[in-house]
């Protein structure tokens, strides 16, 4: 990691997952506005691009680099290999470090490219890098009672469900109950390594 950048690429069969760069704001923007309705209760659908100009997004990929360079949050987009589309984003939330080297992990993919394993290839993909290149030990997701397609997606890619966090999150002017499913090193074949603690 650089001084004043940050930049980790995660490569798969299909996908390259990697930092949005300024550059990156066509594809970008193609991805989201190309998308369809919504689609169920947990999917965003189409969404208002009217601020989102080039200018905008260079201070968003800015940052990202703060962020990650914090340690904070580590926001990845998700991109074709094939074709260069931007496909969705990933991202990792740092809770804490030291003995506990614990984050929370998001994804979307968008609507239009659902039902291709995009999200599958992408999360696991992912959580390698999160344990191996970012140094996690527990990485944690927060999924929905009632949200299926997010449960099989964590249940392919080797996350344990773990238990039910009553109100533990705000949305749509309640707290709502969620699932939190785990993934550790060994879920996925890799080897537990004690963390990486500064003097």
């Amino acid at each position: 990691m650089g001084e004043h950048s940050w930049s980790l690429t995660i490569d798969t069969e299909r996908l390259i997952l990697r930092p949005q760069q300024p550059n990156d704001y066509e594809t970008w923007y193609a991805g989201f506005s190309g998308r369809l309705p919504k689609q169920h209760q947990y999917d965003d659908g189409l969404v208002s691009l009217d601020h989102c100009d080039c200018q905008w997004f260079v201070d968003l990929c800015q940052r990202h680099q703060q962020e990650a360079l914090n340690d904070q949050f580590f926001i990845f987009g998700i991109f074709s290999r094939r074709t260069g589309q931007h496909l969705g984003n990933i991202d990792f939330s740092t809770i804490r470090r030291g003995q506990h080297q614990w984050a929370v992990l998001g994804y979307e993919i968008h609507n239009q490219h659902w039902k291709q394993g995009f999200g599958k290839e992408s999360v696991r993909a992912a959580l390698i890098a999160g344990f191996e290149t970012l140094g996690y030990h527990r990485i944690e997701a927060a999924i929905n009672l009632d949200n299926q397609a997010s449960i099989a997606l964590a249940q392919s890619v080797g996350m344990q469900k773990e238990c039910l966090r009553r109100g533990f999150l705000y949305e749509d002017e309640q707290w709502v109950d969620h699932f939190i499913y785990v993934a550790l090193p060994s879920d996925l074949g890799l080897v537990e390594k004690p963390p990486e603690i500064a003097a």
